[in-house]
């Protein structure tokens, strides 16, 4: 869907106080299956204040519980952080993660998590990422 044309990403988030955020990318393309599903996403714009937690990510294939395409070598992300994502080693956003209800020090990175924005010990009440074609 994305590979053959590049597109622009947005990324809207709220915590569980009411506050938004978001950030912009100006490009951002996925690999085809036999490449891993490999992320490209670059031209971050801070705009909406939630600083660029997609950096880390760019060049990764996509991890999950059954397919460890991540760069940590003793473990896989997405079993150690309970996602599933384009995980490098290993995140600094886990959109896939689970749903805690906000903060939470009790569990350390497993929620639904932008890290430049809330760290590592706060659950988002939502977050989306979306995808147009680039102008």
């Amino acid at each position: 869907m994305t590979r053959l044309q590049n597109h622009e990403l947005m990324v809207d988030m709220e915590d569980f106080e009411g506050n938004k955020k978001f950030a912009l990318y100006s490009s951002f393309k996925v690999d085809a299956e036999c490449d891993g599903y490999m992320l490209h996403v670059s031209g971050f714009n801070n705009k909406g204040g939630a600083g660029d937690s997609l950096a880390s990510h760019n060049g990764q294939k996509f991890s999950t519980f059954d397919k460890d395409q991540d760069k940590w070598n003793e473990n896989n992300c997405a079993k150690r952080y309970l996602g599933a994502f384009w995980y490098n080693n290993c995140h600094h956003t886990n959109p896939n993660g689970v749903y805690l209800w906000g903060a939470d020090k009790t569990y350390y990175a497993i929620g639904v998590e932008w890290y430049f924005w809330k760290g590592f010990d706060y659950s988002l009440k939502s977050i989306s990422m979306k995808i147009r074609p680039a102008k």
